[in-house]
C-alpha cells in the first residue's frame, strides 16, 4: 500500500511542545520589559527550528511550532479578532490540592472581524524551517470558544440582538478570512482546539450549560451547524480537524465523560476532515461512539497520555487499537498523543526525554499497524 501523504498521518500529534529553559527564561525577561519583542522574537525562532528538527528525527510528518509564541492556546488568537475582548485565566488550588487552571472570561463586546492576519508570519517562518515531505500544522482555537463559557449573557446584545444568524455568521467569516490567508501562504492543515465539546460530555458540565440557559442536549447539534459555517469558508486543498480536549493544566484535567452525548453531531454531522480524541484513560470512555464515524474521515486516537511519564506498552495500544476498529474502519483510524505536551517543564510530570519516548512509540506502533503509515 502507498504511503499516506495526506494529513492527518498514521502517527500525528495535537502540537504544542514543552518548551526549552532559554525559551520559559527569554519569556520572563520579556515579561519584566528586559528585552524587546523582537529580541524575544528571535528567541522563538531558535526554539522553533530545533522542535522542527526533533519532529523530522522522530519520523512526525505533521511539524508545528510547538506553540512556542503563545501563552495560552485560545486567548492569543481570539483577543485579536475585533469585538473580543477577554482576561487571563487564575491558577486556584483546588479540594484536591492540586493546582487548577480557573477559566477566563471571554466576552463579545462589538460585531466580530477579522481585522487582520492572526497566524500568517508565525505560518511563514514554520514553513521555511520544514523540510520537503514533512506538512507544517497550523492550531488554533475553536470558534465555539466564543459561546460555551458566556452563553447568550457573554454576547453584546446590542451587537447581536439574536445570535442566528448574525453572530454565527460573523465568526465563521472571520474564520474564514483567517483560513484563506493561511491557504495564500501555503498552509494546508489546520487543527481547531475545542474544549466545549468535550466538557459536554461531563455531567458537571452540562448542568453549569444548563444554568447560562443552554440546552446541552440542543448546543452540541447547534455547535454542528456554526463548525459547518467555518468549513464551508474552508479554502480548497486544507485539510482541516477537531482536536477535542478536557483540559492538561500541569497534567489535571477539567472534565471527564463518555463521549456518547456529542458523538452523533461531532462525527456525523460536522463536515470536517478528522478529529483528534483523547482516549488515554477511563474517564474518556469506550470506543461505541465511533460508530458514528462517516466514511470519508479520520479519527485520530490519543491513547498516549501526555500527562505522565510512564511509557505504554506497544502491545496495550495495538489492542486498543483493534478494540477501536471495532467501531469504525482501521483504515480510518490514526494514532496520536492524546493531547499537546504541557507548555512548561515546571510542575508537570511529563519530562523532555519523555515527550520524545511516547512520540517515537507512536510512530513505531502505527508503522507496525498501519502499511501505509
Amino acid at each position: 500500500m502507498p504511503v499516506r501523504n495526506v494529513p492527518p498521518f498514521r502517527a500525528d500529534h495535537v502540537g504544542s511542545f514543552l518548551r526549552p529553559v532559554y525559551l520559559l527564561e527569554a519569556r520572563d525577561r520579556h515579561a519584566r520589559g528586559e528585552i524587546d519583542a523582537a529580541a524575544l522574537r528571535a528567541v522563538e525562532d531558535r526554539a522553533i527550528a530545533e522542535i522542527v528538527r526533533f519532529q523530522e528525527d522522530i519520523g512526525l510528518k505533521s511539524v508545528t511550532d510547538g506553540e512556542f509564541r503563545r501563552t495560552y492556546f485560545h486567548l492569543d488568537f481570539l483577543r485579536q479578532l475585533d469585538g473580543v475582548s477577554t482576561d487571563d485565566p487564575k491558577v486556584v488550588t483546588g479540594p484536591d490540592g492540586k493546582e487548577h487552571l480557573a477559566p477566563p472570561s471571554i466576552r463579545v463586546t462589538g460585531k466580530v472581524r477579522h481585522a487582520r492576519d492572526i497566524q500568517r508570519a508565525d505560518f511563514e517562518y514554520l514553513a521555511s524551517q520544514v523540510s520537503a515531505g514533512h506538512t507544517p500544522k497550523v492550531t488554533i482555537p475553536s470558534p465555539t470558544m466564543l459561546h460555551f463559557r458566556g452563553g447568550r449573557a457573554g454576547i453584546d446584545a446590542v451587537a447581536y440582538p439574536e445570535l442566528d444568524p448574525d453572530f454565527y455568521e460573523d465568526v465563521a467569516e472571520a474564520y474564514g478570512q483567517e483560513l484563506r490567508s493561511l491557504h495564500d501562504a501555503g498552509c494546508r492543515y489546520v487543527q481547531m482546539d475545542d474544549t466545549n465539546l468535550a466538557y459536554l460530555c461531563d455531567g458537571r458540565m452540562r448542568e453549569a450549560a444548563r444554568a447560562r440557559g443552554d440546552d446541552p442536549n440542543e448546543l452540541p447539534h447547534r455547535y454542528a451547524r456554526f463548525i459547518n459555517r467555518v468549513v464551508a469558508r474552508k479554502p480548497e486543498g486544507m485539510v482541516l480537524a477537531m482536536h477535542l480536549c478536557r483540559g492538561n493544566f500541569k497534567s489535571t484535567y477539567a472534565a471527564e465523560g463518555n463521549y456518547e452525548p456529542v458523538a452523533e453531531a461531532l462525527l456525523s454531522e460536522m463536515h470536517l476532515d478528522a478529529y483528534f480524541m483523547e482516549y488515554d484513560d477511563d474517564r474518556s470512555g469506550d470506543f461505541r461512539p465511533l460508530r458514528f464515524l462517516p466514511r470519508g474521515k479520520i479519527v485520530v486516537l490519543g491513547l498516549v497520555t501526555t500527562k505522565f511519564g510512564a511509557l505504554e506498552s506497544k502491545d496495550d495500544l495495538k489492542r486498543r487499537i483493534d478494540e477501536a476498529a471495532k467501531y469504525a474502519p482501521l483504515e480510518q483510524l490514526a494514532l496520536s498523543p492524546q493531547c499537546g505536551f504541557s507548555s512548561t517543564v515546571h510542575g508537570n510530570n511529563v519530562a523532555v526525554e519523555d515527550q520524545r519516548a511516547k512520540l517515537r512509540l507512536v510512530v513505531e506502533t502505527a508503522r507496525e499497524v498501519w502499511s501505509d503509515a
